[in-house]
């Protein structure tokens, strides 16, 4: 049996991607963090409520699966290959941040208050990943300082954080180069964590396109020193929802 089979886990709602929904890139990182498989892949099955106890669970396969408070199954981190070695290198700072400038001057519509790329959060209450489009580059970027409010402990970046940061440039990616309407969301995640990420120092967060049909679309996500070296690298596969 798991060493957490009746833990709890409440989201508080200022880790929400949309209203009332946990912000996905955090859920995932928090099952990741509970599954004995080094890397996993987080598949989302419905909505994971802010304010509400859900209880994580593990699998008999090294995974991790999250359900609410009538049993009904929210959430699946299975094992997964996935080393992120076709990564492309990072945009330099410098290209990272006229991106974010010029996203945060013209934000496409349907910007909601997300803990991970909401425009008008601070450094102390979200991520403020905002991705812009690379000139040239076939790729989205924001030049991004965490705020030391989101340190752990140790100093360092928290391990469901770095998921986190590997989750809303996904969305950058399908409005600004996809040409995707705002209401996507995390349908599936899969990360490799490669180095500790501190706080109050610059870092790189970018996306790519991978494969657009339908409602769906997938993309590569990566973050990055300001010098350029790779802290974590993810494939996420989003979802429109049905007209």
């Amino acid at each position: 049996m798991s060493t957490f089979a009746f833990e709890t886990i409440t989201v508080p709602e200022h880790l929400h991607g949309y209203p009332g929904v946990a912000y996905g890139g955090y859920v995932a990182g928090l099952l990741a963090g509970r599954a004995t498989a080094g890397t996993v892949r987080v598949d989302f099955r419905r909505p994971v409520p802010t304010q509400a106890p859900v209880r994580p669970s593990g699998r008999p396969d090294g995974g991790c699966e999250l359900t609410d408070a009538e049993g009904a199954l929210l959430a699946v981190a299975s094992p997964a290959a996935f080393e992120g070695a076709d990564a492309p290198a990072a945009p330099s700072w410098e290209r990272a941040s006229a991106a974010a400038e010029a996203y945060r001057a013209a934000p496409p519509d349907g910007q909601v208050d997300c803990f991970g790329c909401g425009l008008d959060r601070t450094p102390a209450t979200g991520l403020r990943l905002h991705c812009g489009a690379v000139p040239g580059g076939g790729m989205v970027a924001t030049a991004w300082t965490p705020g030391r409010e989101l340190a752990g402990a140790d100093g360092l970046l928290p391990a469901e954080l770095v998921w986190g940061a590997l989750d809303c440039p996904g969305n950058a990616a399908g409005r600004l180069l996809d040409g995707r309407p705002a209401g996507a969301v995390t349908a599936a995640l899969t990360a490799r964590l490669l180095r500790p990420v501190p706080v109050g120092e610059g870092l790189v967060a970018y996306a790519w396109m991978l494969g657009s049909s339908g409602r769906k679309y997938s993309v590569g996500t990566a973050l990055a020193t300001a010098a350029g070296e790779l802290c974590a690298v993810g494939e996420a596969l989003w979802v429109q929802p049905r007209a």
